[in-house]
């Protein structure tokens, strides 16, 4: 049965179970989910909230349940309507009344909050190690070029002359404050929500700083109602992917011009005269 389902007497047509389900866009959040839940278990027996034994239970059912999911064993259910009740459903269906208490301490809203900053955090590394070997691509071509004279243009006009290397440089600048402004990101987000229950955390005896080891955060977050509606790290990191995608897009924009019969055409002493000429003195 729903968790919200208590008050109805009959079951609910498949076009509101479709349209309340999330589970197509967060069961890619299933890896995550499972960890949170790990850790969870874990400071829930040795905390003495759940006997050790049933922790054990809980933890074994999960890992079980990651391993059968990487191979493809699991099929998701619109019913359990996201990643969260389908693998808790999953797990109590495996484990019995054991699979039940996981949830004791925890609400599906610290449990969001949890999944979607693992995740922002582990793609984020990657992210910058991309970006930083495109740097250094551009890095190597900008050494290789030091004396490659070329005209710089603007507004689709021959400007001044520069260096291909100079032009290289330009966008390892660019995509330098990209990752720095990734390195911020990661660094704000890192705290962990787990515990702070839907809003106001819980009376059991919860220990945040064991869970937010667990999961390799720094700390636990400061404030339970502000972990639970706090999304401004995803905000953040759009902006910054933004920030990227249009450095990107530029550079794009430049290969394809450099691709064009104008710049095929371009004499380079010419260019370098034509330039030289229009320069301030």
């Amino acid at each position: 049965m729903k968790l919200w389902a208590g008050r109805f007497q009959k079951e609910t047509d498949t076009l509101v179970n479709d349209f309340n389900s999330s589970i197509g866009f967060d069961a890619r959040l299933y890896r995550q989910d499972i960890a949170g839940s790990i850790a969870h278990a874990e400071m829930l027996g040795k905390t003495g909230i759940i006997e050790a034994h049933e922790a054990e239970t809980i933890v074994t059912g999960l890992k079980a349940i990651l391993a059968d999911i990487e191979a493809g064993g699991v099929e998701f259910s619109l019913e359990n309507e996201d990643i969260h009740m389908n693998i808790e459903a999953e797990l109590t269906r495996r484990v019995g009344e054991a699979g039940k208490r996981l949830h004791t301490a925890r609400s599906r809203n610290d449990q969001v909050a949890v999944d979607t900053r693992l995740y922002v955090k582990q793609e984020i590394p990657a992210l910058i190690r991309q970006v930083l070997d495109l740097e250094k691509v551009l890095v190597k071509k900008a050494k290789a070029n030091l004396e490659t004279v070329m005209p710089g243009y603007t507004h689709l006009q021959r400007a001044q002359p520069t260096t291909f290397g100079h032009y290289m440089m330009a966008y390892a600048n660019m995509f330098k404050r990209d990752v720095t402004r990734l390195e911020d990101c990661l660094e704000r987000l890192d705290e962990c929500p787990l515990g702070a229950g839907a809003l106001a955390t819980s009376t059991y005896p919860v220990d945040r700083f064991e869970t937010a080891a667990a999961l390799g955060f720094a700390k636990p977050t400061d404030n339970s109602m502000d972990s639970v509606s706090d999304r401004d790290y995803a905000i953040e990191l759009l902006s910054a992917l933004s920030i990227l995608m249009m450095h990107l897009s530029r550079f794009s924009e430049e290969i394809i011009l450099w691709c064009s019969w104008e710049f095929k055409s371009v004499d380079l002493e010419d260019a370098y005269s034509t330039c030289s000429s229009i320069m301030p003195q």
